[in-house]
C-alpha cells in the first residue's frame, strides 16, 4: 500500500467542501487530477470514503474515521516540519492565527504593523471565524494559535490573557436614553436590542449582562446582524439599540454623528480576549512575539494585561510538551 501525503490533503480538502469542483480548486488542482487521486486512495484502502453524486460527495461512516485520521497524520507532519524549522527559526516562516470575528476588525489594524517591524520574516496567515470553529482548526494543527475570549478552557490548549474590554451601550442619536448619564443593565430588556447571530460568544455575553434579555429575547422576534459593524449600521438607521465592546467604538465612520454611546451603571460589564495554543506548539517564541506585539497596540478602550510570568513562557511550553 502506498499512500502519500497530497492523496491525504486532496481527501481534506473534499471533506470540506464536499463538492469535486470545489474542492479542486481549493487544493489549487483541476477537478480530474483531484478526483482521480481519491479514486486511487480508495483502491488502495479498499473501501469508500465518498459517496458521488454528480460533483457532489458525502462521506461514508468508515470515510469519517479515515479522514479523522488524515487530519492527525497530516498534523503530526506539520509539526514535524515546525520542529525543523525551529531548530533553524522560531520567528521565521507563517504564523497561522484564528481571530474571533468580534476581535479582528479592530485589533488586527493595530497588531499587524507592530509585529510586521518585530518579526518581518513571520508574516500571518488569517483566519476570522466562530470559537468553535477556530478550536477545531487548532486542535487539527490547521492553526497555529487563535485569539478568543474567556473563558476558554480546552484540554491540550494553552491560554494567555491579553487585555481586558468594557461593554458600552449604543444608540441613535434622538433616544430618550441619550439624557441619561449611564445605563441600567436590566433596562436592556425593554427595547429593541440588535444581537449578532447565533454562534457568536459575544452575543451570549450580552445576553449574560442581563437577566430578563434571553426571557425577552424569546418574546419576541429579535434583529440579528452577521457583524458589530452592520449590526451598528442598524442603530445608526434608528432600528433599535446594541451594546458594543469599547475597541469596535474609536474611529467611526461618518454615520457616527448618528449615534450616542453611554456606559453601564455600576461595575462595566466586561470581557478578557486571549491568544490560545496548543501545548505541543514547537514554536513558543512566535506565541511570545505575538503577544509582545499585542502588548505594544493600542485598541481603544482596553486595558492590557501585563504578566510578570511572561518572561517563563517557552519553558512552560517545553514542559507542557
Amino acid at each position: 500500500m502506498h499512500i502519500t501525503l497530497t492523496e491525504l490533503r486532496y481527501l481534506i480538502a473534499l471533506d470540506k467542501e464536499r463538492h469535486f469542483g470545489r474542492a479542486a480548486r481549493r487544493a489549487f488542482v483541476s477537478q480530474p487530477t483531484l478526483s482521480v487521486a481519491v479514486k486511487k486512495l480508495e483502491s488502495e484502502l479498499g473501501v469508500t470514503v465518498f459517496e458521488r453524486s454528480r460533483g457532489e460527495a458525502r462521506v461514508t461512516p468508515i470515510g469519517r474515521r479515515i479522514i479523522e485520521q488524515a487530519y492527525r497524520v497530516l498534523g503530526e507532519v506539520s509539526s514535524l516540519e515546525a520542529v525543523a524549522e525551529q531548530g533553524r527559526d522560531e520567528l521565521k516562516g507563517p504564523l497561522r492565527l484564528g481571530v474571533i470575528y468580534t476581535v479582528g476588525p479592530y485589533l488586527l489594524p493595530h497588531l499587524i504593523p507592530r509585529l510586521r517591524e518585530a518579526t518581518p520574516d513571520m508574516p500571518l496567515v488569517i483566519e476570522e471565524n466562530f470559537t468553535g470553529t477556530l478550536t477545531q482548526q487548532l486542535r487539527n494543527n490547521e492553526l497555529d494559535a487563535v485569539i478568543v475570549a474567556m473563558p476558554y478552557d480546552v484540554p491540550g490548549l494553552s491560554t494567555w490573557a491579553l487585555y481586558d474590554e468594557s461593554f458600552v451601550v449604543v444608540m441613535p442619536q434622538n433616544h430618550p436614553w441619550t439624557a441619561r448619564d449611564e445605563i441600567d443593565a436590566n433596562d436592556l430588556a425593554g427595547e429593541d436590542l440588535l444581537l449578532l447571530g447565533p454562534g457568536h460568544c459575544f452575543r451570549d455575553q450580552v445576553l449574560d449582562i442581563c437577566a430578563e434579555c434571553r426571557d425577552a429575547e424569546r418574546d419576541r422576534q429579535t434583529q440579528a446582524g452577521s457583524s458589530l459593524e452592520t449590526i451598528r449600521h442598524m442603530v445608526a438607521s434608528g432600528l433599535g439599540i446594541t451594546v458594543l465592546p469599547r475597541s469596535s467604538i474609536p474611529g467611526l465612520s461618518e454615520e457616527s454623528r448618528l449615534l450616542e454611546t453611554r456606559p453601564f451603571a455600576g461595575e462595566s460589564p466586561t470581557r478578557r480576549i486571549a491568544v490560545a495554543w496548543r501545548k505541543s506548539f514547537p514554536r513558543p517564541r512566535a506565541i511570545t512575539a505575538l503577544r509582545e506585539a499585542v502588548m505594544r497596540c493600542e485598541p481603544g478602550g482596553v486595558r492590557l494585561l501585563t504578566d510578570a510570568t511572561a518572561s517563563n513562557l517557552e519553558d512552560e511550553i517545553a514542559l507542557e510538551g
